[in-house]
């Protein structure tokens, strides 16, 4: 596997994207390789000092690239104006058949937009969408989309379902996952025009195992293995969750530190336990589903933890073929945009 990391993109590059990169090296074995898109100097400086032995470095490649796409850069111009840029040559290295993933903690809507024009989107995909797999107590949940496009058609919600579903069975395990629709209620007379008529075809799906509309609180009840919503809905409730989740564990250890400060140490291993499995760290990066090779969009915050776990999942994906049944699933369904 050869994936290319955006060393330039995200609140903490390149140093913490170069970091994680590093600590990556135990998970590479073969012919697998990482390719370092960014300023050449900065990363030719950290490469001599990141500690690797001379056989581990030799699956660090260097590509050069001259621009950086800030985080408030309008995407769409942001790829006009800047050809040269991380984000733009990582993309184009997976266009040419030089690397199987590409990876970056970047400008969410330029990453979409460069996917999108470089590498092209699957056979009868639409658009494209983020799917990010949310732990639960009962299992995991996939949502999507989370932020690629905030105006779906109907028949888009379709796509996402099936390209969700495809990825929740091959990441996640999932055998036939059920799939609702994120509405503001379980009756089918609640949600928009749009809502109401991308549920319809879902129904009709024989390809998709719908349940019918889902609210938020579903989303952690074990009733549902997939969610679809519009990238706005999505992104809100998974910034909400990361949010709500970092509070109350900042809360519960607060209020073990004052009541009961002797059972604390105890209490600490268990919290730590559960915190790990909540920390979207662990995850790495959301898929961009759809498009014509893998594609990891990290959260702009990440740090080394994320962008090491990134390319574990960058690994997994390509070797799932995920790709091939989201292909084959849709040319089966007719799922295709006249």
């Amino acid at each position: 596997m050869r994936v290319a990391v955006d060393v330039m993109g995200g609140d903490h590059a390149p140093a913490e994207i170069l970091q994680g990169c590093w600590q990556a090296a135990s998970l590479l074995d073969g012919d697998d390789a990482v390719l370092l898109v960014g300023d050449e100097k900065v990363i030719i400086n950290a490469l001599e000092v990141c500690g690797l032995n001379s056989s581990q470095k030799t699956r660090y490649r260097i590509v050069p690239s001259t621009q950086v796409i800030a985080m408030d850069d309008s995407p769409v111009e942001a790829i006009r104006n800047k050809p040269d840029s991380s984000i733009a040559v990582m993309c184009k290295l997976a266009a040419r058949g030089e690397a199987d993933a590409v990876i970056s903690a970047g400008n969410t809507g330029a990453c979409v937009a460069a996917a999108q024009l470089r590498m092209r989107l699957l056979p009868g995909v639409s658009r494209p969408g983020i799917a990010v797999v949310l732990p639960t107590f009962h299992g995991p949940v996939v949502i999507c989309d989370v932020g690629a496009n905030i105006s779906p058609k109907p028949m888009h919600y379709e796509q996402y379902a099936i390209m969700a579903g495809a990825y929740a069975e091959a990441i996640c395990g999932v055998k036939e996952p059920r799939v609702g629709l994120l509405s503001i209620g379980e009756e089918d007379a609640k949600g928009t025009a749009v809502v109401k008529e991308a549920r319809e075809l879902m129904r009709e799906q024989p390809c998709i195992r719908f349940v019918g509309n889902v609210e938020g609180r579903d989303l952690f009840k074990g009733t549902v293995d997939v969610v679809i919503c519009d990238g706005f809905v999505g992104n809100i409730v998974l910034k909400f969750t990361e949010g709500m989740a970092d509070g109350l564990f900042k809360t519960i250890a607060a209020e073990l530190d004052q009541a009961a400060p002797d059972l604390a140490p105890q209490v600490s291993k268990v919290m730590k336990k559960i915190y790990q499995r909540h920390d979207w760290q662990e995850y790495g990066g959301a898929p961009l589903l759809g498009i014509n090779g893998y594609c990891l969009i990290c959260h702009g915050r990440s740090q080394a933890k994320a962008i090491k776990n990134a390319i574990r999942v960058a690994k997994q994906l390509v070797t799932s073929r995920v790709n091939e049944k989201i292909v084959e699933t849709i040319t089966k369904a007719g799922a295709v945009e006249a």
